[in-house]
């Protein structure tokens, strides 16, 4: 139960996240929204995880490559992808590409040795189809869309790398650490950010928004994310996920007023059918 309750929290928060990279799309760059965020991130868990992190330093520096790869794909290149996205793509379209995520997580697990049968197959090609159907016409097409295709491949490889972390890392010194190392990957980025685009004003309007996404989606949310996994594994954790899209058209209505039209909704239906189906328990 406490697993679940963690997933479901992240998922309902996450799905939050998606509604501030298109709210802040017009008004702060892609690359400093991801840097900002992570460095208000780090500063909320370093109360928590600094000193954990700083005890455990030997056992980090011997999965240093695991480490890398899990700041690499869960920090520094999974949520600049969604604010690129945000640029072009609305919210609830966003929530319902990112909904494919779950079925990644078992393809991921086949990858390594798990076997999926017929059931997880049959899943994994209707949730695919209903990706398709979004992005090749049944709905409006935008470049955004491939940039949450590629999102929602580097969130199910975060997560599955979660259910390999070393016992020896604790879960706030892994948190401390995959945030340090991610906001320093994104150093160079956000300096040729500065340079081309300049940087964004700080009022209300965009610091609170990071500050959300800092300090809920990213401190709060990760932990009880990693904590889920840990606990009941990527895949039924994923199963909790199919909430985000529902959460994300509500509150992209309630928020943005986006609306959510006939092509939107069948292809929701057929992602969450294939990942409900691709993701469940095997007999």
């Amino acid at each position: 139960m406490l697993g679940l309750a963690c997933a479901a929290l992240a998922t309902v928060v996450w799905s939050g996240s998606f509604v501030t990279s298109r709210g802040l799309h017009d008004s702060v760059p892609p690359v400093q929204h991801a840097f900002w965020r992570w460095v208000i991130a780090l500063i909320a868990v370093a109360p928590f995880g600094a000193r954990q992190a700083w005890r455990q330093r030997a056992p980090i520096r011997r999965h240093a490559r695991y480490v890398l790869l899990a700041s690499l794909l869960g920090v520094a290149v999974y949520n600049t992808l969604v604010n690129q996205a945000g640029l072009t793509t609305p919210a609830a379209t966003m929530g319902m590409i990112m909904a494919a995520s779950p079925v990644l997580m078992a393809l991921f697990e086949r990858l390594g040795g798990v076997r999926l049968g017929a059931r997880r197959t049959t899943g994994l090609l209707i949730a695919c189809a209903g990706v398709a159907f979004l992005v090749g016409g049944g709905a409006h097409f935008s470049a955004g869309d491939l940039w949450m295709i590629a999102a929602s491949c580097c969130f199910a490889g975060y997560s599955a790398l979660l259910r390999r972390r070393p016992a020896e890392l604790g879960g706030a010194a892994f948190l401390f650490t995959t945030f340090l190392i991610g906001t320093v990957l994104l150093l160079p980025v956000q300096a040729a950010s500065l340079a081309v685009q300049g940087g964004f004003t700080p009022t209300p309007g965009t610091v609170l928004p990071l500050l959300y996404v800092g300090v809920a989606s990213s401190a709060l949310a990760f932990f009880a994310w990693n904590k889920a996994i840990a606990l009941i594994g990527a895949t039924r954790a994923g199963i909790v996920y199919y909430l985000q899209p529902v959460c994300v058209a509500l509150l992209s209505w309630a928020v943005l007023g986006e609306r959510t039209g006939g092509p939107q909704l069948l292809s929701m239906a057929l992602i969450l059918g294939g990942v409900v189906l691709g993701a469940g328990a095997r007999r």
